[in-house]
């Protein structure tokens, strides 16, 4: 019998929001493993140390959060395929004496999008060009979307997403600067949000949207999972947009992350009944006993 459990976690700012810890660890419970997952509070100006201490102690991976997907990469040895293309990491994982950057947050959102709609042939507007807009627009355009219309504040930023869209994917790519209210055009497929706005605790915030532009055939997407059911959610379902909440996206990522540190393939009912508990109360976010 050994005593040196596996260890993973997350590096983010803030972090006292993020259920993952919930979530991972419910697994490992789940399963039998003797693993845990540490969610860490981690500053900009620390994520280097962060790095530094958990290859110090053996840890086998872990996830980055805002602010840290991008500026991670200058710390990792090497980039898997879809991070490298993407140019951001929310998933590191221990290779030998290497840190290896993997990219979850487009590939669990892919998942959970195929659930209700194929974005193959699809208009999409992505709102946002940060860590999380990046990994699913190249996600959705590698899937066949026929179009993905970047919305953001930063033009230099959207800029170089659109230019990363054209010049490694097959789809047609277009910014809009995001200077006033947007209307959603109407010949849009998918809208998602992936900025923060709505997150915890701003749980009322919604991104500046005409939302009369909402509408029904509609899919209606939001990176955020705390809280699960964001301003923008509530409009767009009261438009009869369907919608789609980031905790479908989280449990992907979880089961992804997984399987990376540790080979396991986690049931993903025990995350999904953890998030929806967390949700409606029931359950308290932590690490829980063990």
């Amino acid at each position: 019998m050994g005593f040196v459990s596996i260890l993973t976690g997350s590096f983010s700012t803030p972090a006292d929001d993020n259920p993952t810890v919930a979530v991972v660890e419910a697994a490992y419970r789940h399963h039998g493993l003797d693993a845990r997952y540490l969610n860490c509070e981690v500053a900009p100006g620390d994520l280097a140390d962060a790095v530094r201490g958990a290859r110090a102690m053996g840890w086998a991976g872990f996830n980055c959060s805002l602010p840290h997907k991008v500026a991670v990469v200058e710390h990792l040895d090497a980039l898997a395929p879809s991070a490298a293309v993407i140019g951001a990491v929310n998933c590191v994982v221990r290779d030998g004496d290497r840190w290896v950057g993997e990219n979850t947050d487009g590939q669990g959102f892919l998942a959970s999008l195929r659930e209700v709609v194929n974005p193959a042939g699809r208009s999409v507007v992505v709102l946002g060009a940060g860590g999380a807009a990046r990994a699913v627009a190249v996600e959705v355009a590698l899937a066949g979307a026929r179009s993905v219309t970047v919305v953001n504040r930063s033009a230099a930023r959207g800029r170089e997403l659109v230019d990363l869209l054209s010049s490694r994917t097959p789809v047609q790519a277009a910014l809009v600067g995001w200077d006033s209210t947007f209307a959603v055009p109407a010949d849009t497929d998918v809208l998602v949000n992936a900025t923060s706005i709505g997150l915890a605790p701003d749980v009322d915030a919604c991104p500046d949207l005409d939302l009369d532009t909402l509408h029904p055939g509609l899919v209606v997407a939001d990176v955020v999972a705390s809280p699960p059911r964001t301003a923008l959610l509530r409009a767009a379902a009261e438009r009869g947009a369907t919608t789609l909440d980031g905790l479908g996206m989280l449990v992907n990522q979880a089961v992804l992350g997984i399987r990376l540190w540790t080979g396991l393939d986690a049931d993903p009912a025990v995350m999904r009944q953890v998030l929806d508990d967390l949700a409606a109360g029931t359950a308290q976010p932590g690490p829980g006993g063990r």
